[in-house]
């Protein structure tokens, strides 16, 4: 009876997220194709803090990577000698930013939830990004050459296109959002409603710092993320340590620290991982007293 119950949860969860992202990603990839990214990639040269970083966070935000795929992004965005704060900004935003994503998370986890994890990620991103840059970590950034990054966007509106960029989209994230619903069956069938809120379900202060912890050695993407975090808060999980996974597992890993390490010297990606945990555990302590 309980694996009936998982692969029914498992059904319902997966169709509702089909649906949802296929849609969402589709609308994306339109209105992607009338953004002029190029036109938009000069403000992050020698612009005013506040123009480029709403840029950069513009950016982060039509742009949907993961934490891995951002980091060529941002070696091209460096070696273009696009000024060093606004490319941290970006660096922090766009794992945690995509409008595919937090419109899941709106659906999913409530839409005041999407909105104020929009806000906190947002602003720590920009004050994180601008802090690493006044420490003068710009230094820490390795000599690192990369062929094939002037490539040149074409931003008519083309149905064909935006329908070859959805599959493509499919064919990457989706994986990820049926491996999230898969396991946000198990626990939601498997896993004793007592043990979770027992354990993750109290106001220990601790519970969100040991979280931000535990999500940085994962290498799970948001959209993995939001039908699991669904799953455990209905299971009377905290909301905070919830969102302290959440962003800690989604804006950092193992492998981007790889990556990251190939491009920047160690100083810096200390600087980057104790950035992240930082976003985490305050946006988790805001969402606590909230």
């Amino acid at each position: 009876m309980m694996w009936r119950d998982v692969l029914l949860d498992f059904l319902s969860i997966a169709l509702e997220l089909t649906l949802l992202f296929f849609i969402i990603s589709f609308v994306i990839s339109i209105v992607q194709g009338l953004i002029p990214y190029e036109k938009l990639e000069k403000y992050l040269f020698n612009s005013n803090r506040v123009t480029g970083a709403t840029v950069a966070i513009l950016l982060a935000f039509i742009t949907p990577f993961c934490s891995c795929s951002t980091i060529p992004i941002v070696l091209g965005m460096l070696q273009k000698k696009m000024r060093f704060g606004f490319v941290m900004v970006f660096l922090f935003a766009s794992p945690v930013l995509d409008p595919t994503i937090l419109t899941l998370m709106g659906a999913l986890l409530g839409w005041k939830v999407a909105i104020l994890y929009t806000i906190l990620t947002t602003v720590l991103s920009i004050v994180i990004g601008f802090t690493i840059e006044a420490l003068g970590f710009e230094s820490a950034v390795k000599n690192v050459i990369v062929k094939g990054l002037n490539e040149e966007k074409s931003n008519k509106f083309n149905m064909k296109k935006a329908w070859a960029e959805t599959v493509s989209l499919m064919k990457t994230v989706y994986p990820y959002l049926i491996v999230g619903a898969l396991i946000g069956s198990l626990i939601h069938g498997a896993v004793p409603t007592e043990f979770i809120s027992s354990y993750f379900g109290g106001n220990e202060w601790w519970l969100i710092p040991l979280a931000a912890i535990i999500g940085i050695p994962l290498y799970v993407r948001l959209s993995t993320m939001i039908p699991i975090a669904h799953i455990m808060i209905a299971k009377g999980m905290a909301l905070a340590p919830v969102m302290a996974i959440m962003i800690s597992s989604t804006g950092a890993s193992l492998p981007e620290v790889a990556l990251l390490n190939s491009i920047f010297h160690k100083r810096l990606v200390i600087a980057f991982l104790i950035s992240v945990f930082t976003m985490a555990t305050l946006s988790g302590t805001l969402f606590y007293f909230i």
